[in-house]
């Protein structure tokens, strides 16, 4: 529409639409990196260029077209129409519910029952849902989520949108640990920091596989981290914890369920649960079953109390109703019926083997293509990503794409993108990235 000329200006020029906006919308800006240095990418193809894509965050065949877990396409296909036309429960279908306990627990869930612990799961539009609930429940208005200093850039909004800030502990420790992959001493130190002011502690944790970096934390790491909430929920019983573990990219990790394995081996050697503490995981069918679009996550939460779980089922409930109604149905129902059968359940399995198994040799390629030029990337285990540590990443992500070799430069580093990375560009990718290092 053309601006009318009768239309009265204010003296003072405003930004665009910062009349209507609130003082936390005008905070927004900017485009997201990586979808922006994709485009860069995409704009060399269509340039004649050959060009090394390592920015995307989905899974990508050698050919560069999507890699798809055949198993899970076909349910989809072969579901009703009015599967896909019709609402879900508000909570979920019961079937979905049950298979997200099973897929963020695994063979555990089982032991985990017998040991007395209760499960109750809502469906999320993603894992991106599952984060915004306990975003939106489990902590105060204004308080601080206590993450890793390095982590995926989209939690800064989750939590801004929330009128939360944020905490952070280093990724790694700073001095030789019999925990090499968690600071169990900086964790340590932000909960006692955090607990002395607030009411509630919420700590969001993703691993295996974390994103950015690839990094998975050992079952030494994953005891010290759990008992360290276990100490700190009970020296304040008074202060609720919330530990939740974000498991996106778990099904590509050698351990997909080592959290449910090291809550089972604690609780058996005498770990006490306090009241106060609860464990989540925000469930993402988005890279396990390569449905990105459909938008099918879930929040699972346990703990030893029934009458605990059931409370926290209903406000959750209510959230995602005022939030986005219901989660989409289509996937909740494909899965289901996927996974009650042994045949196509299996036919997953295989589809996931054979694509964790690209990803592996991406990552041994890229480790010993590195070593040979000389780059020190950041320990990187399981999942899509591997990361270069940088302060100056957006200039040597600028100078590598001017050889047509493309990643995303983030606060602190570089993500790399080994699930669009061929193993046969690895060489290459590691030669051009040496000349702008060090």
């Amino acid at each position: 529409m053309r601006r009318q000329n009768h239309i009265k200006s204010h003296s003072a020029v405003p930004m665009p639409a910062e009349c209507w906006l609130n003082s936390q919308a005008l905070n927004k800006a900017g485009n997201d990196a990586i979808f922006s240095w994709y485009a860069k990418y995409k704009n060399a193809v269509l340039g004649g260029h050959n060009a090394i894509n390592a920015t995307v965050g989905s899974l990508l065949e050698d050919d560069g077209s999507l890699a798809i877990n055949r198993a899970a396409l076909k349910a989809v296909k072969m579901s009703e129409d009015v599967e896909f036309a019709s609402y879900a429960p508000l909570k979920g279908l019961p079937s979905y519910l049950d298979l997200s306990i099973s897929l963020a627990l695994g063979h555990e869930r089982s032991n985990l029952e017998d040991l007395g612990l209760h499960m109750t799961s809502i469906a999320t539009p993603g894992g991106s849902g599952a984060l915004y609930l306990t975003a939106a429940n489990l902590i105060e208005s204004g308080q601080k989520v206590l993450l890793r200093d390095r982590h995926w850039a989209p939690y800064a909004g989750f939590i801004a949108g929330c009128n939360l800030k944020m905490e952070t502990w280093p990724l790694l420790p700073s001095s030789p640990s019999e925990t090499p992959f968690f600071d169990q001493s900086g964790f340590e130190q932000s909960l006692q920091s955090l607990r002395e002011k607030q009411s509630k502690i919420l700590v969001w944790l993703n691993d295996p596989a974390h994103n950015p970096t690839g990094l998975s934390m050992t079952p030494s790491g994953r005891r010290a981290c759990l008992e360290s909430m276990v100490t700190s929920a009970l020296s304040s019983e008074n202060v609720g914890h919330t530990l939740v573990i974000d498991a996106a990219y778990t099904m590509y990790a050698e351990e997909p369920h080592g959290w449910a394995e090291t809550i089972r081996e604690a609780i058996h050697q005498g770990m006490p649960w306090p009241e106060n503490l609860l464990v989540c995981f925000a469930v993402s069918l988005s890279k396990s079953h390569t449905v990105y679009g459909l938008r099918t996550g879930a929040l699972v939460s346990i703990h030893p109390e029934m009458e605990a779980v059931k409370r926290l089922e209903t406000v959750f409930g209510v959230t995602g109703r005022s939030t986005w109604s219901a989660a989409p149905r289509i996937a909740q129902h494909a899965m289901s019926v996927l996974h009650e059968n042994e045949e196509s359940g299996s036919h997953w399995s295989t589809e996931r083997d054979r694509l964790k198994a690209m990803l592996d040799e991406r990552r041994n390629t890229l480790l010993q293509s590195c070593q040979n030029y000389g780059i020190e990337l950041n320990p990187t285990h399981d999942g899509f990503f591997a990361w270069l540590e940088s302060k100056d990443s957006v200039e040597i992500a600028t100078k590598c794409a001017k050889h047509h070799v493309y990643v995303v430069p983030l606060e602190h580093g570089i993500r790399i993108g080994l699930c669009s990375l061929r193993a046969s560009d690895c060489d290459l990718f590691a030669s051009v990235l040496s000349q702008f290092i060090g």
